[in-house]
């Protein structure tokens, strides 16, 4: 009885570590997929980049709507990430890591065209489990962590985008994701 009863203390001790390990890997796998999700659905809006000219605000003068800083960007797309009930050809995008009353990624949308596109854009996702949110903004061949199309008269060539999420206690971050824009803006 007594070999028996070690035999199964042995099974259910390595049981336990089989189960504990199994869940580990579960949440990896939310964790890392989440993470992914919410890159996809970045790069797909930013490669759909168009060279929009408008007016940021009560101004008469049309510029390329295209700003962006290391937690921020500004962009018109027509890849539109939360869709709503008609289609819109373009509409202004704004992503950005809200260090204010709640962290985390929000995005903004707002349908163009529209006076003042970025600063009274609705929120329509806003995600506490994002972390980390990195922009990069390619120069002929130089990564600068800001962009403003209006100043420069140019889009940047490419963007990069890193993302990183904290879920179920483990965090993940992928490698960044770079998306090339369309450069050639409309006069």
């Amino acid at each position: 009885l007594s070999i028996v009863g070690a035999l199964l203390a042995i099974a259910f001790g390595g049981l336990n570590v089989a189960i504990k390990a199994w869940r580990q890997g579960e949440d990896r796998a939310e964790a890392h997929q989440h993470v992914r999700s919410i890159a996809l659905i970045l790069a797909r809006a930013v490669s759909a980049t168009h060279p929009y000219r408008a007016s940021r605000g009560e101004g008469p003068d049309p510029v390329v709507l295209f700003a962006g800083t290391d937690k921020r960007i500004e962009f018109v797309t027509q890849a539109v990430p939360f869709p709503g009930p008609t289609a819109i050809a373009f509409t202004a995008v704004v992503f950005e890591m809200d260090d204010g009353g709640e962290p985390g990624l929000v995005i903004r949308q707002r349908a163009l065209p529209n006076r003042e596109p970025f600063s009274k854009a609705e929120i329509v996702y806003r995600d506490a489990s994002v972390t980390t949110l990195k922009l990069e903004y390619l120069d002929d061949g130089a990564w600068r962590d800001s962009w403003d199309a209006g100043e420069t008269r140019t889009m940047p060539r490419a963007v990069k985008v890193t993302v990183g999420a904290k879920l179920n206690g483990r965090t993940e971050e992928l490698p960044p994701i770079t998306v090339s824009l369309r450069t050639t803006v409309p006069q």
